[in-house]
Parts: C-alpha cells; structure tokens; sequence
C-alpha cells in the first residue's frame, strides 16, 4: 500500500500546483499583456464606459447600426449559442421574423440581400463585429433617420472597417460600437 499511496500523494500535490497555482497565474499574466490589460477593451464617450469593444451589444433604434442577433440576448455571464440546427424549425422561425423586422426597418432592401450574419445569431451569441457589407446595408436607414448623406454613411463605414491580421487572418470586419460610437459624433 505504502509503495502506491505516497507516490498518488505527492502527484497529486504537484497536480494541485501546477493547474489550480501556476496555470492560472501564467493565464492571468498573459491577459495582462493583451490590449485592456486582461480586463477588456472598454470604449469610453466623455469619460463614461458605454461598452467593451470584444462584446455585442443590443442596438434597436433605427438611427445606429442593429448588430449580430444574439441567441444569449446579449447577456456575457449567459454566452452560448442556440444549439438549433439549419432545418429545425424554431430556428428557421426566428431567422423568418428578423428577416420580417429587418425589412420593415430598412425599405428598399431586398430579401436576398440581406447578409446572413444580420439575421442569424453567432456561436457565442456576443459577436462584436459584422462584415463591411453588414454594416453598409443599414447605410440607407441610418442617413434617412439622421439626415445624413448615404455617401458620408458609408464612408464612416469604411474608415471602420479593419483588414485582416496582417493582410492574411481573418476576414474584414466592423465594431457596431466602435461604429455607432463615430457615428454620434457625425454632424448633419
């Protein structure tokens, strides 16, 4: 007994060190060295924080960019995803009334053009970011509702939009805060 108890002891306790002691210790050392200091990257209007730009967040007025939809309504502590397949048809339900109320809220849009990502949720359910073409299919509705040109729309759009991780990794994408954040600072 003496020959298997002592050994199970000490790897245990060499166990407990390095994976609930030096494990989490080198994490929490790496996040510090990550953009926000592990904490996440806040995005502050006049001193206040009005988001983290890492987390999707609920925009409904018509006068900001909508983002992704969210299976875990937005909610960090609750991110998950639907776990609805393509042909269940809870799921194709929920797709049809986001088409329905994206529609309505953006007149002159056609139903194929709509890019997926505006109606179905992400597999976090707090995706930050939508595609260039995401964000500039609610270029009409936003220049009508603040009486701005579509062109200076777009072209906020545009000087948002970040490129691939070095040229290669990942697709273009746009921050919806970020975004709607520049777009409040944008006079008629």
């Amino acid at each position: 007994m003496k020959t298997y108890f002592l050994p199970s002891i000490r790897i245990t306790i060499v166990l407990i060190v390095l994976c609930a002691g030096l494990y989490p210790l080198l994490v929490a050392a790496v996040g510090k060295l990550t953009p926000g200091g592990g904490d996440g990257v806040a995005v502050t209007v006049n001193g206040k924080v009005v988001g983290y730009a890492n987390v999707g967040q609920k925009f409904t007025k018509d006068k900001y960019f909508n983002s992704r939809p969210s299976a875990a309504d937005y909610k960090a502590d609750a991110s998950a995803g639907s776990n609805k397949g393509p042909t269940n048809p809870d799921y194709l339900k929920d797709v049809e009334k986001r088409i329905d109320t994206f529609l309505v809220h953006n007149p002159g849009v056609k139903r194929a053009d709509i890019p997926a990502e505006l109606v179905t949720a992400s597999g976090s359910g707090l995706d930050p970011d939508l595609s260039p073409a995401g964000a500039k299919i609610q270029a009409a509705r936003i220049a009508r509702v603040r009486g701005l040109a579509v062109d200076k729309v777009l072209a906020l759009v545009d000087a948002h939009t970040q490129k691939p991780l070095w040229g290669l990794f990942g697709p273009e994408k746009v921050n919806v805060l970020q975004l709607n954040v520049a777009l409040d600072e944008v006079k008629p």
